[in-house]
């Protein structure tokens, strides 16, 4: 599914998104990704929902964010709110969504200048054989 933002200079959109691989403008990631507003993508380390800790959602606080959009896979899956918990205590939303439609409300939110931090599970390509 490709994406086709306009885009702001000097912020971070998702450009493109596949089964095994996302984009952040023309830079493509075979695993789940951190992509903060501004900055340099950083990988994240759960590949399934079931991998999730609250460290994972811990690291997506370091940019300070208003809210992270929390993309859980090619399915939507909620993932208990224990889990994100820090980021409430400090005041930053979360929103839950599968993974292509996190990445489309990411980039609009970007676009309309907001602090905003997507914590994608990106699925891994099916195997040949």
């Amino acid at each position: 599914m490709k994406f086709q933002p306009d885009q702001l200079d000097g912020v971070n959109a998702v450009s493109r998104l596949d089964t095994g691989r996302i984009w952040v403008h023309a830079q493509p990631f075979s695993h789940s990704v951190l992509v903060p507003w501004r900055g340099a993508v950083q990988p994240w380390p759960a590949q399934r929902p079931e991998d999730l800790d609250a460290a994972c959602f811990d690291l997506a606080a370091q940019w300070q964010p208003e809210v992270v959009i929390f993309g859980s896979g090619p399915a939507h899956r909620f993932v208990s709110p224990a889990l994100y918990r820090g980021l409430i205590a400090q005041r930053i939303g979360v929103e839950t969504m599968d993974t292509a439609a996190a990445c489309r409300t990411y980039n609009v939110l970007v676009n309309e200048g907001r602090k905003v931090v997507g914590a994608f599970i990106v699925a891994p390509a099916p195997s040949a054989g």
